[in-house]
């Protein structure tokens, strides 16, 4: 790969400029600090707690735990250019960091969508067939099914990489708030619509396509659950949908927003722009582990690591 430009510009590194009119960068700074750790806390816990009890490899419990991964993965990606902007005050990020966080971003993004279709069918089987299920979703073809989205996430951003790293760049200078596709695309000395082509198609397919299908499995879900005789059990799977659908909404409310905002005809400036890239990047990450933290097994396991107590096996 050739830093050079038509130009004749060495890109080395990137100057990330997004921030630069905005007051109170240091509280702000400090907000995306205490965001980040709580992701890397609470996602770490869920993960410890999980990976460290035989009991609890289970395919909800491995869908949680892939949720955690990927959570910790978007967040990082932006997170930590972010935080040395604001309170180290390094604008500059070097070509191939920019590049890397760039495509573990995306893969992230990508592979979030896809965590919370498979949980959202993983529940759908539960609440649906409850005798059946054992059978139906099986630890090894659960790994496989959270295999598959991998697989291709890494595939598809492997091409968008490709695509940004081919580019020209006449001034090295990012608007953002941090390294991804649009960001890098309108920095190139280049007509940028050509290249939103494929990013287009494979949004209407992986998030426009997932999204209405998550949906209606959640409206079967509550259509089962409120044919439920007994209320105890109806309680409880309602209880469950509940923190599956925040998962669901705090993941796609701002992506659902800037495109509704854009098909009525309002257009997000650069500053409104940022401030959804970063609600995006670091509200799902920190609700999803408060929302499944609060788990019987989950929470009786985490009791036992913090206490040192040998806690009987949930029932």
């Amino acid at each position: 790969m050739s830093l050079v430009n038509f130009s004749g510009v060495n890109v080395a590194e990137f100057t990330i400029t997004g921030f630069d009119h905005l007051p109170y960068q240091n509280l702000l700074g400090c907000l995306v600090l205490l965001a980040y750790s709580l992701v890397l806390l609470l996602n770490g816990a869920n993960i410890l707690v999980i990976v460290t009890d035989q009991r609890l490899h289970r395919p909800m419990y491995l869908l949680i735990c892939n949720l955690a991964l990927v959570d910790i993965m978007f967040s990082t990606s932006a997170a930590t250019t972010m935080i040395s902007i604001l309170l180290a005050k390094d604008k500059t990020v070097s070509y191939y960091t920019c590049i890397s966080r760039l495509y573990i971003f995306h893969l992230g993004d990508l592979g979030e969508c896809y965590a919370l279709f498979l949980m959202a069918m993983d529940r759908i089987v539960a609440i649906s067939s409850p005798l059946r299920y054992s059978t139906i979703l099986t630890v090894p073809r659960i790994c496989g099914l959270i295999a598959i989205p991998w697989i291709i996430s890494i595939s598809i951003m492997a091409r968008f990489t490709a695509d940004v790293a081919s580019l020209p760049y006449c001034q090295p200078v990012i608007r953002y708030v941090f390294c991804e596709y649009p960001a890098m695309v309108r920095a190139a000395c280049v007509d940028p619509e050509p290249y939103f082509l494929f990013p287009a198609i494979l949004a209407l397919i992986s998030f426009a396509g997932l999204f209405p299908l998550i949906l209606l499995s959640y409206i079967k879900i509550v259509y089962t659950v409120l044919r439920l005789r007994n209320s105890k059990g109806r309680a409880q799977s309602f209880n469950t949908v509940l923190s599956h659908f925040i998962t669901v909404t705090t993941y796609y409310s701002p992506k659902l927003v800037s495109v509704l905002l854009t098909r009525i005809g309002v257009k997000l400036n650069l500053t409104e722009r940022n401030a959804v890239q970063i609600v995006t990047v670091l509200v799902p990450p920190v609700i999803n582990p408060m929302v499944y933290s609060q788990n019987k097994e989950i929470r009786t396991r985490l009791v036992q690591i913090l206490t040192g107590n040998k806690v009987a096996a949930v029932q």
